[in-house]
């Protein structure tokens, strides 16, 4: 596994505690506005944004590329809302919009290689 973390050194063998870190820190007005865990097969999930502004993705080699969304649509952020961050500017969901805490949960998932936590869902990725 490798965590990339925009603006900072690659960890290729990041832990659960490395991990926790870096996606708390991310914000999406600051050099660190993206990160992405890989595994060895190119397979991925990818967070953008940072704190309660956190837009998640997952890829798989050879499938599709999916963002994750849950049951609780954002009141206050209509679908069409954009997450501007570093990279560039993204339309979401209302339901696309997650905290950094189940970014955190998301990502060891994928790391530990146990199931996605409840409450994330997944749908194919604009343009996909």
């Amino acid at each position: 596994m490798k965590l990339d973390v925009e603006g900072k050194p690659v960890n290729t063998v990041p832990t659960p505690a490395q991990i926790t870190r870096a996606l708390k820190s991310l914000r999406s007005y600051s050099k660190s506005s993206y990160a992405s865990l890989t595994d060895d097969s190119g397979n991925y999930v990818q967070v953008a944004g940072g704190g309660v502004s956190c837009m998640i993705e997952r890829f798989e080699c050879g499938a599709q590329r999916w963002r994750a969304f849950h049951n609780k649509p954002s009141p206050v952020r209509p679908d069409g809302t954009i997450l501007v961050f570093r990279a560039g500017n993204i339309p979401m969901r209302s339901d696309e919009w997650f905290m950094a805490d189940q970014v955190v949960e998301v990502f060891l998932a994928f790391l530990s290689g146990t199931p996605y936590p409840p409450f994330v869902h997944w749908r194919l990725a604009p343009g996909f």
